[in-house]
This record gives structure tokens, sequence and C-alpha cells, in this order.
């Protein structure tokens, strides 16, 4: 194998800037220089700050709306109504 070919792999914590938490998981970006660092259970992380996830995506929070599909087919329908 080759060496220096794969990035280098390692634990990260990536903070959500909405509500502030912070997860830890394995990535390539710790290899890269991040800004800062942060302490959970005793251990020091490099952070990654990301603007949406599970915990702030209107998904997975419940807040989701749905469109108006109904509306959208009456409308398609009336549009093309005697064409067929």
């Amino acid at each position: 194998m080759k060496k220096d070919l794969h990035p280098t792999y390692g634990p990260v914590a990536f903070r959500d800037r909405s509500t502030g938490r912070i997860t830890v998981t394995r990535s390539t970006l710790a290899g890269r220089p991040l800004d800062a660092v942060v302490e959970v259970d005793g251990t020091t992380y490099p952070v990654a700050d990301v603007d949406i996830t599970s915990d702030s995506h209107p998904f997975w929070t419940g807040t989701a709306r749905t469109l108006d599909n109904e509306g959208r087919v009456e409308k398609f329908r009336r549009r093309y109504e005697g064409r067929a």
C-alpha cells in the first residue's frame, strides 16, 4: 500500500450552530486544522460548526410543512380538462 494516500481519519466534534448540540463522530476533518476545540467527557476534540443537523432540521424535529398537492392537481385538471 502507498503511504500518505488516504486522509487522516479520527474523532471530530460537530456543533450545531442553531442549537449548540455537540455530536462526536469520526471524520477525515480530523487531519485538517480547525479553529476551535471542545472538551467532551474529559477528551479534547477539534470542532466543526455546521448549520443543520438532525437536532435542528425541520424533518427530524417534527416542524416540517407539507405542500398543498391537492390544489395543484385540481389546477392542472382545470387547465387541461378538454384536451385529451
